[in-house]
């Protein structure tokens, strides 16, 4: 009993440390759009140098999780827990690397003239904030519903990502001085698509932990 009692209280430590890397993820998304938005290269420049320690954070994380399985022997509905958590942090490490390649992009472009706002753009950008806090409060809550729900959004993620790239396009077309920073806006379109991606693979880790059920690549759309 005092064995199970300890190894609950691990799963939980697990849990604190997955919610710590989501929140800096998280404020790592919101640091990058804001750096895009406004050009802030201060900004851009935290987002870049907090990514190390996202990236160690993942590495402690994987590390007390091996430690679990070897130690632990947990079988079905812990198993799945700790599955799920390697899961988790694997794509929220990915999803800090896309926002400081946002924040990379805002660097370059705050030297240059800015583009007429893309209200589409913000939209996305507000989409898949929108989708990560949600897979992450999924999370939290065991909640499949609202993770089904991040699904569901990422069909909606990627027809903005479309409209985007076409829209950009035409611009560069028919203004060719506007290629250079048009090509980088199509870069930061796509890293945005990318977090809602990843956000909905966040999602899909919840559903494997709650019921059980593997549902990479189904629940999309």
């Amino acid at each position: 009993m005092e064995q199970r009692a300890h190894f609950t209280h691990k799963l939980e430590e697990l849990k604190m440390q997955v919610l710590r890397m989501a929140a800096m993820s998280e404020k790592a998304v919101h640091n990058g759009i804001q750096a895009m938005e406004e050009l802030d290269t201060n900004l851009a420049e935290e987002v870049i140098n907090n990514d190390a320690e996202i990236n160690e954070l993942e590495c402690r994380i994987d590390r007390f999780s091996l430690e679990l399985l070897a130690l632990g022997q947990p079988m079905a509905r812990d198993l799945r827990f700790i599955v799920g958590c390697s899961r988790i942090t694997l794509n929220l490490e990915r999803i800090a690397d896309e926002a400081a390649n946002l924040a990379q992009r805002a660097i370059f472009l705050s030297s240059r003239p800015p583009l007429p706002f893309n209200q589409q753009m913000e939209q996305l950008a507000e989409t898949a904030k929108t989708m990560l806090s949600d897979a992450v409060s999924s999370f939290v809550n065991e909640d499949v519903e609202t993770a089904s729900t991040v699904c569901v959004k990422d069909s909606e993620a990627d027809e903005m990502h479309v409209s985007l790239l076409k829209g950009f396009i035409h611009q560069m077309v028919t203004e060719s001085r506007i290629v250079e920073r048009g090509v980088h806006h199509i870069m930061a379109t796509r890293h945005l698509e990318r977090v809602a991606d990843l956000a909905t693979n966040v999602a899909e880790a919840v559903i494997f932990i709650v019921e059980g059920e593997d549902v990479k690549h189904r629940c999309r759309g």
